[in-house]
């Protein structure tokens, strides 16, 4: 069964975090966009409308962290997969908005992959 292909957003502050994770996924043939905070995530949604999900990590500089980020493109893009991860924080799944999965550093690529695929697919 072939895995969907989708456009993931990776917002993420740590550069070869951020790198490693888009190799990870372009490998896959997903389609990666990538944002070092939340304001440059929030610059890219607003001339992208073909994002099926986005990566964020939780903490990072800027106006939001990747919490907020989450709500606020829940707020205007209902159908969007959300993947939040952190090696600092650990979120209660019931906490989260709807089509949310939290993903825990250290996380391996194909966890990653396989919550890409789960919210592609219910998307």
């Amino acid at each position: 069964m072939p895995v969907p292909k989708a456009v993931v957003l990776i917002v993420e502050d740590e550069p070869m975090i951020r790198f490693t994770t888009l190799d990870a996924l372009e490998e896959v043939g997903h389609v990666v966009l990538e944002a070092a905070n939340a304001d440059e995530a929030m610059v890219l949604l607003r001339s992208r409308t073909d994002v099926d999900v986005i990566f964020t990590d939780v903490n990072m500089a800027g106006s939001m962290d990747g919490i907020q980020l989450a709500r606020r493109v829940r707020a205007i893009r209902p159908h969007t997969g959300i993947i939040i991860t952190s090696g600092v924080v650990r979120l209660d799944p019931m906490l989260l908005p709807a089509n949310t999965v939290f993903l825990p550093k250290p996380y391996q690529h194909d966890m990653l992959l396989s919550a890409i695929h789960s919210l592609v697919e219910t998307a």
